[in-house]
């Protein structure tokens, strides 16, 4: 964070759709792979490999010195959880954030895949989570505010009685993975930097089933809930528009898998 708010030309809105979209294609390569008995380091060399053969670059690898190209986050782990020997099982929710470089610009988006069935509270969390998602990009629109983006996806889920996560924030994306200005998933409209064209924001909802409290780990980066109930988190990279929002990053593929493996979607 602490970069300088910069606008996008179109040119420039362009190779940042690009870097969004392998973003998608990678998460989908998880989406093929992902399921009960499979590890979440394997996961994470598969999607490793994938961005190379793109001639990309994972953008998170090495990143403050974050080790590792996703960030996997199961059940309580909110985000900047460790790939390693965790087995999946059925049950488990998954969140997988993924970011690349391609060409000198960052794409940022992410996705919570549900292993098997999961129980129904679970699932109702993540369906909220990913309608925040949306209804935060609708006030992506020029003449609005950062504050009207955060609103919106605060009302919608604490009205089901989630928790809102309030350490961690969306931001601008584009030449550097993390830019001006935050957004945060919760705020009062009419709050905030005034959205322009031009400006390429991550917006990303990490809402709880219970507490907003979270803690760090010792390891200095996993996240997970103080109270140890599952998280959600779905993230787009998106531009702001006249009208509406444009989506740089995209679910499409990674759902199209999903459904062809017969594994349900929120």
């Amino acid at each position: 964070m602490g970069k300088a708010l910069y606008l996008k030309s179109d040119e420039e809105i362009e190779q940042i759709r690009k870097s969004s979209l392998l973003v998608g294609n990678t998460l989908a390569e998880v989406a093929k792979a992902v399921g009960p008995g499979v590890t979440t380091g394997s996961l994470d060399k598969l999607a490793e490999e994938y961005i190379l053969r793109q001639g990309a670059k994972p953008a998170f690898k090495g990143y403050h010195g974050f080790p590792f190209t996703l960030c996997i986050s199961p059940n309580d782990q909110v985000v900047h959880g460790f790939p390693g020997d965790y087995t999946l099982k059925e049950g488990d929710i998954l969140s997988v954030d993924c970011g690349v470089n391609l060409n000198g610009f960052f794409g940022d988006s992410a996705y919570t895949f549900m292993i098997g069935e999961v129980d129904p509270a679970v699932r109702d969390l993540l369906r909220r989570t990913k309608e925040a998602l949306y209804k935060g990009i609708d006030n992506a629109v020029e003449g609005k505010r950062i504050g009207d983006i955060s609103a919106a996806i605060q009302d919608h889920v604490e009205q089901f009685g989630y928790g809102v996560v309030r350490e961690l924030v969306g931001h601008g994306v584009g030449k550097a993975l993390h830019e001006a200005p935050e957004v945060p998933n919760y705020g009062k409209r009419g709050s905030g930097p005034k959205l322009t064209k031009g400006m390429v924001i991550a917006i990303e909802p990490m809402i709880n089933l219970g507490t907003r409290n979270v803690k760090t780990w010792k390891d200095g980066w996993t996240i997970s809930t103080a109270d140890k109930k599952p998280s959600a988190h779905y993230e787009h990279t998106v531009a702001v528009g006249k009208q509406k929002a444009d989506i740089l990053s995209s679910f499409q593929e990674i759902e199209a898998v999903l459904n062809a493996r017969s594994m349900e979607t929120v």
